[in-house]
């Protein structure tokens, strides 16, 4: 909180202080001041963005003077927004992404702690963190760093959960920093050719071009990490191989960092031909959730069969992620829990 001198300045610049709050009397107001105004900033973003997401989610209105923000509405939303205000500031001096603000509005609601928020500390993200050529990646939930953990430790990952939660982009980040630590020879990338509910029809081109618009998410990921020309020139060396899962058939998969994606669209023995894969020297990562499964009516899901079928066996973990670790768009967090409140979680 700030004096009233300061107050009675915000008061007299923004008149509409006085008028909602006569108008609506059991509202009240919070008073945050911040020293340095640049870091304020990029607290509020591009044409106050990020206070304007703050707003619609937690309820209250937001006045921004200088350096000085006026919270209003009613003491639980403002403590709510006081919270998210002063961590996102703390921890955050270099600017704002839009999965930090969705993790601040979570821990000022009391869903989780700073702690499982954005890690124990600095040396605790530092370990946990993986190093591509692009970029460095850090855990940024408990699942998160769960999954990190059990990717570095077990032959065998499973990651389990709703879309948006980064089970496909960390896995990648991985595959490619071991490549890079020269820990494997090469990054094998595959996913089930299974439609989404749609009927795409005839695709022309070759077989590279009639499979590719399957396999575009994992080329999307690999850009992420690796300049474009180097991800062009490992493929033709085939160093990186993306393919659908049915190429995986017969194959060996020695020295390689092997990564399944959209696995709850596998059967259960094509799950089991691509885990019998396994070579010496070699890690594999099943992505998948199972709350969208695209297999036709009465086909089991290879990755709910794999669930209840290897759970407990060494060097094979499953990291569970929930809504809670959305690093996309707070509303898709809302729009996962509202579905899994109406229907089954899952197929079998």
């Amino acid at each position: 909180m700030v004096g009233s001198s300061v107050l009675a300045r915000v008061i007299d610049t923004f008149g509409i202080l006085e008028a909602l709050l006569s108008v609506a009397p059991d509202l009240g107001e919070t008073l945050l001041e911040f020293p340095d105004n640049r870091r304020l900033v990029d607290l509020c973003g591009a044409h106050d963005r990020n206070l304007g997401e703050i707003e619609r989610i937690l309820d209250i209105q937001i006045i921004r003077r200088g350096n000085v923000l006026v919270l209003i509405g009613s003491e639980e939303h403002r403590r709510a927004g006081d919270r998210a205000l002063r961590m996102l500031y703390d921890r955050h001096a270099n600017g704002i992404a839009s999965s930090d603000l969705a993790l601040a509005v979570r821990f000022s609601n009391g869903e989780s702690s700073p702690e499982e928020t954005l890690g124990s500390g600095d040396r605790d993200v530092r370990d946990r963190q993986i190093v591509t050529r692009r970029r460095k990646v850090k855990p940024r939930t408990a699942s998160q760093r769960a999954y990190v953990d059990a990717l570095h430790q077990s032959e065998i990952t499973f990651g389990i959960g709703p879309a948006g939660t980064g089970k496909t982009y960390i896995a990648v980040a991985a595959a490619v920093a071991s490549y890079l630590r020269q820990e494997v020879e090469r990054i094998v990338l595959s996913r089930p050719a299974v439609e989404a509910g749609e009927r795409l029809g005839f695709l022309p081109g070759d077989m590279k071009e009639k499979v590719d618009p399957y396999m575009l998410p994992l080329y999307d990921s690999l850009h992420a990490f690796l300049p474009a020309k180097l991800v062009a020139r490992l493929i033709e060396q085939r160093r990186i191989e993306i393919a659908p899962l049915a190429f995986m058939r017969g194959r060996t998969l020695s020295s390689a960092y092997a990564v399944l994606d959209e696995a709850q669209n596998t059967t259960p023995i094509q799950m089991r031909m691509f885990l019998t894969r396994l070579g010496n020297g070699s890690r594999l990562a099943v992505n998948g959730d199972i709350t969208q499964i695209d297999l036709p009516p009465g086909k089991a899901s290879g990755l709910v069969h794999a669930r209840q079928t290897l759970g407990g066996i060494p060097g094979i973990s499953f990291v569970e992620f929930s809504s809670r670790d959305v690093m996309r768009s707070t509303m898709v967090a809302r729009i996962i829990d509202a579905y899994a409140n109406r229907e089954p979680v899952g197929k079998s």
